[in-house]
């Protein structure tokens, strides 16, 4: 019987080939004669207790100027995929909370879900390091705004974020004497409403924000440094950064080693975890990119290898 395999992303009309990760998976999966089911966020949903999707069998082509068609849409059973790849950038809010539910009743039917949808639920991008102190550096997470001053007289220069971005979206560098600070802060905060993160400003971000892919646990033995572009503090692709590809250091290596054995409890299958310098800053789940990058450069097969992975692991 043929293995199946159901993607959940964004709209693949939009996505840019060259760079897109999902793309990458599926070339690898349709490479095995896997037939493929794409769906959007809004095609999956419920009727009782069946987890059922509006789904189009899709065929993709590496051609920038033409790299998908799609069949009619039927409804079929999510159980009826053997794997689910759960690709839909964030925001994070309830309308992927809801996925991740419907999901789940798919996973109980006997679907894998790549990620786990509790897993998805449970371990925020920017909470989930707080997991692994012994490989951060000092941080804080509050919706508190004096606290945040303090925090940065202490530490002097610090990087602010929203907990539920992506792609470097609201991040700022602020010291003691920045005249902004408050109106920063009230902004970020939504004047108290909203939690943030701080953490300590890691000066080794000119050498790039190394993005680590890891397949169950085991890292893939380069990683995509992103570089900021001048007068930015920012090494995000999405922020103007730039990718050099680079061996992984012993350091590297020693942080997933702590970050891996947790991912594999979890049924993250395929994470991507930022390390600036020696440090851990983000260990992200939800449609971690940079495969198409790393392949090219170091000629490797990283979709391939999570295909290998999905497959071994539906069969338990």
């Amino acid at each position: 019987m043929q293995f199946k395999l159901g993607i959940v992303m964004d709209p693949i009309e939009s996505i840019k080939t060259y760079k897109d990760s999902s793309f990458a998976m599926l070339l690898a999966a349709q490479k095995r004669g896997w037939p493929l089911y794409y769906m959007q966020q809004s095609d999956i949903y419920m009727v009782g207790a069946t987890a059922m999707a509006h789904a189009q069998r899709l065929e993709v082509t590496d051609n920038p100027e033409n790299w998908y068609s799609t069949q009619a849409i039927e409804d079929i059973e999510l159980a009826s995929l053997n794997a689910i790849l759960m690709r839909k950038d964030p925001p994070f809010d309830i309308e992927y909370i809801t996925s991740t539910y419907i999901l789940e009743m798919a996973e109980r039917e006997g679907s894998l879900i790549v990620n786990k949808p509790a897993s998805l639920r449970d371990a925020n991008e920017k909470m989930f390091i707080t997991h692994f102190p012994q490989c951060c550096t000092p941080m804080m997470v509050t919706s508190n705004s004096s606290l945040v001053r303090q925090f940065i007289s202490e530490q002097k220069d610090v990087i602010v974020k929203p907990l539920d971005g992506m792609g470097g979206e609201s991040i700022f560098r602020l010291t003691p004497n920045d005249p902004n600070i408050s109106v920063i802060l009230e902004t970020i905060t939504q004047h108290g409403q909203k939690t943030i993160m701080a953490q300590r400003f890691i000066p080794e971000i000119t050498a790039g924000d190394k993005r680590i892919l890891l397949i169950n646990g085991e890292p893939v033995p380069y990683a995509l440094a992103r570089i900021p572009a001048q007068g930015e503090t920012r090494g995000n692709i999405a922020a103007g950064g730039s990718g050099v590809g680079i061996e992984l250091t012993e350091r590297d290596h020693w942080i997933c080693d702590q970050v891996g054995p947790s991912l594999r409890e979890k049924g993250i299958f395929f994470a991507g975890i930022d390390v600036i310098g020696d440090y851990l800053t983000e260990i992200n789940i939800t449609s971690p990119t940079c495969i198409r990058e790393l392949d090219k450069q170091f000629n490797l097969d990283i979709a391939g290898q999570l295909m290998d992975c999905i497959e071994q692991q539906a069969k338990h």
